[in-house]
């Protein structure tokens, strides 16, 4: 009855998700494309079997790579179909097609309408379902239960701030959680909080993302700047959220004056469709710079520079002497700090990390990152550190250190799918051992 209701109230409110989906296309058109998908129709079917990956936008999409990977390796008599919600998702997954060939298949998830599932599963017949982190779709879950598809959560995370929220929906959450083949969660502390709303055989596998290596053009890309800017001093704002910028700015600007001139600010919103607002912030503060985008780069009088750009964050951590992780400052919960970890950047964060705790917490006992408490001390915290460069130096190799030590999850992960479907040909190494939960 639960989830009668809910599909009931998802079809009442489909109006209101068509005017959001014109209003986000106002800034990126590509909202508007593939509307067919959302509702379950799709054109050609693939001749292979197939094994099915959710990874909702760019961040779950640029984790899961390790994952894709080993899943084509491991079944090369199969097709992977890779899903979205986002066109900046799908974005980054076509890339992916580019590196990994036409096995890698491309679709946008429907909408959890029962039909739209129905036709969706129905179309492509997956042997396996993998959701990344926290993709919890009752409607499509019991739809693929119903067809004895199993159905795995992988790279699970659940802060305890969508605990709460899940907790005041646990009769239409538990039952759902409890129809998941197997919940493969990051952390403990992850595990313990998806099993309080319902979900089984739950596995701690860790976190995929620290199995993402950086593209070496890129790395070698943000090292050429790096030689090209001749010794300035580059401070990166990273994946930063509206509101965020403005602090920053601000911040920096203050500092600049009195300390730093010969600094530059590299600053990188989260979404694509921000980047000419945060330009205007900048043209609002008249501070000199340059955008990426437009293949542009910084002068001697450029102050900071607009990283306006898709797919080079790790060639702007692999420049940068240090990086203010976004999502921080403000309560939006934080981006995750191991992509800077991996490309030996070290980091700052500010007070609001619920999203990436266990990770950032890590990282800051072992000294590949500071916590600040305003965009003024993160400033600050540069300038000491521009100023200590034994301090920065070993915070870097705390940063590759902390990348190092936590790899692993991507063969755990591949172990708990072999349970499923035998692999088509022996893994080459052992997979490392499993944390049952339960």
């Amino acid at each position: 009855m639960n989830r009668l209701i809910y599909s009931l109230v998802f079809y009442l409110v489909q109006p209101l998700i068509w005017c959001r989906l014109a209003w986000r296309a106002r800034r990126q058109p590509d909202y508007l494309r593939h509307l067919g998908e959302r509702y379950g129709f799709y054109l050609g079917r693939p001749t292979t079997p197939l094994l099915w990956l959710h990874a909702v936008s760019v961040g779950e999409t640029r984790a899961a790579e390790p994952l894709i990977k080993a899943l084509l390796a491991d079944y090369p008599e199969h097709s992977l179909l890779l899903t979205h919600m986002t066109p900046t998702g799908r974005a980054v997954g076509a890339e992916f097609i580019g590196k990994y060939g036409e096995r890698l298949l491309q679709a946008y998830l429907p909408y959890d309408l029962p039909d739209a599932c129905a036709r969706f599963l129905d179309h492509f017949k997956p042997r396996i379902g993998l959701l990344m982190e926290t993709e919890i779709w009752p409607n499509l879950i019991a739809a693929a239960n119903m067809r004895t598809l199993p159905v795995l959560l992988v790279n699970a995370r659940l802060s305890a701030k969508s605990q709460r929220g899940y907790q005041r929906l646990l009769p239409l959450i538990r039952p759902t959680m409890k129809k998941l083949a197997v919940v493969a969660a990051q952390t403990s502390a992850d595990a313990s909080r998806l099993e309080s709303i319902g979900a089984q055989n739950i596995h701690v596998t860790g976190n995929l993302k620290f199995d993402v290596t950086p593209a070496a053009e890129k790395l070698q890309l943000g090292a050429d700047w790096r030689r090209a800017l001749d010794g300035r001093p580059v401070w990166l704002a990273a994946s930063t959220r509206e509101g965020e910028e403005a602090l920053i700015l601000d911040a920096f600007a203050r500092l600049y004056s009195l300390d730093r001139p010969d600094a530059l600010l590299l600053l990188v919103p989260r979404h694509p469709q921000r980047f000419d607002e945060v330009a205007a912030l900048l043209e609002e503060r008249k501070l000199t710079f340059c955008r990426r985008g437009s293949g542009q780069f910084p002068t001697p009088e450029t102050r900071v520079w607009l990283g306006d750009s898709m797919g080079e964050m790790p060639a702007y951590f692999a420049l940068a002497d240090l990086a203010l992780i976004g999502g921080t400052l403000l309560p939006f919960g934080g981006q995750n700090l191991i992509e800077a970890a991996a490309c030996g950047c070290p980091v700052l964060v500010g007070p609001h990390t619920y999203n990436f705790t266990q990770a950032t917490e890590d990282a800051l006992a072992c000294g590949a990152a500071r916590r600040i408490a305003d965009a003024g001390e993160a400033m600050q915290t540069m300038k000491n550190l521009l100023a200590d460069q034994a301090a920065l130096a070993a915070m870097r190799e705390a940063a590759v250190a902390f990348s190092q030590a936590h790899r692993g999850a991507t063969a755990r992960t591949m172990a708990l799918v072999r349970e499923f479907i035998p692999a088509g040909r022996a893994a080459s190494t052992k997979p490392a051992s499993l944390h049952r939960l339960g």
